[in-house]
């Protein structure tokens, strides 16, 4: 079995982990192998550094050499505020300083970033047989366009979240993303899949952002794989803070119904909360299937569960 998945943030990680505990409970699973495509369209250089949000949130999910910080220091970050080195909003920890240093160090070095995604891998603990590869090894970063009382300014979305709270935006612009090509084995995880999985990530900022890699979104289209997503939204509940400052900004609906139009294209299947389950539009050409309880109390574990027996009842 080879399962792929395209994530990013939080939701990603913690549904590609959840998929990881799914796989190792079930015997006819257990010897899978899992490519997971992270968005790198969060990067930013700070401090000298070069800093890869997603996949650091990926690799900490997946490995297994070390367990949760209870009470991570921050000497590093509070000794850089106390010298007055800009910029102070964004939150890191000693721990993710010394993965920031030493990727700043291997990419000087001339190593691609997919490179240094698998040396960081290793020595996080991440299984053998999972793969977290880069969208691409272009640098790339997304900013959030900002009407002003006379003029128009960009931000990187990192400073958009962490300094100014996801104030209303115009419009988003990614740079670097039309030069950008997929990272080796990008396009071979897609097209040799037997499944592939899209987490309840933020559509417009996590998975609009790597789809929008030239060559990533036709892998997608033409995989004979079946296209797996989860909604991030629940028609009846409010939808998180985040996902409604980005769904706004480029005119979709806050709906179930809404954020699977932005992959009307690819989409096989679409699990959603049970509420939900006839809320696909007439003519859809996705399967839409409930997960078995609430989607916003369940464990990323029978979440992933859910997606992967949907995919693969989609194959037969």
């Amino acid at each position: 079995m080879r399962i792929t998945v395209i994530s990013g943030g939080e939701p990603g990680a913690r549904f590609t982990r959840g998929l990881l505990d799914h796989l190792e409970r079930s015997p006819d699973l257990a010897d899978a192998d899992v490519t997971i495509i992270a968005n790198t369209g969060d990067d930013i250089s700070l401090w000298g550094l070069r800093l890869c949000p997603d996949l650091d949130l990926l690799i900490d999910a997946l490995g297994t050499a070390k367990g949760a910080d209870p009470r991570p220091s921050r000497v590093v970050g509070d000794e850089l505020a106390a010298l007055g080195v800009e910029p102070r909003w964004y939150p890191v920890t000693d721990r993710e300083m010394g993965v920031h240093v030493a990727r700043t160090a291997w990419l000087g070095r001339g190593d691609s970033l997919t490179e240094v995604a698998a040396r960081l891998a290793t020595a996080h603990g991440v299984p053998d047989h999972v793969r977290v590869l880069p969208m691409s090894d272009v640098p790339v970063e997304t900013h959030a366009v900002l009407d002003g009382p006379e003029d128009q300014r960009a931000v990187h979305v990192q400073q958009w979240r962490h300094e100014l709270g996801r104030p209303a935006a115009a419009r988003f612009v990614v740079a670097g993303l039309d030069r950008a090509t997929p990272s080796p084995g990008v396009l071979d995880a897609i097209r040799g899949a037997d499944v592939v999985l899209l987490p309840p990530s933020d559509p417009v900022l996590a998975l609009g952002i790597a789809m929008g890699v030239p060559g990533l979104r036709d892998a997608l289209r033409g995989t004979s794989a079946p296209v797996v997503g989860v909604s991030p939204v629940v028609d009846a509940d409010p939808a998180p803070e985040p996902l409604v400052a980005s769904l706004t900004t480029v005119g979709v609906d806050t709906t179930s119904g809404g954020v699977a139009a932005l992959f009307t294209d690819l989409l096989d299947g679409w699990i959603v909360d049970p509420a939900d389950a006839a809320a696909a539009p007439p003519g859809s050409r996705w399967s839409t299937a409930a997960h078995t309880g609430p989607l916003v109390d369940s464990a990323p574990t029978d979440v992933a569960a859910t997606a992967l027996a949907h995919a693969l009842s989609l194959r037969s």
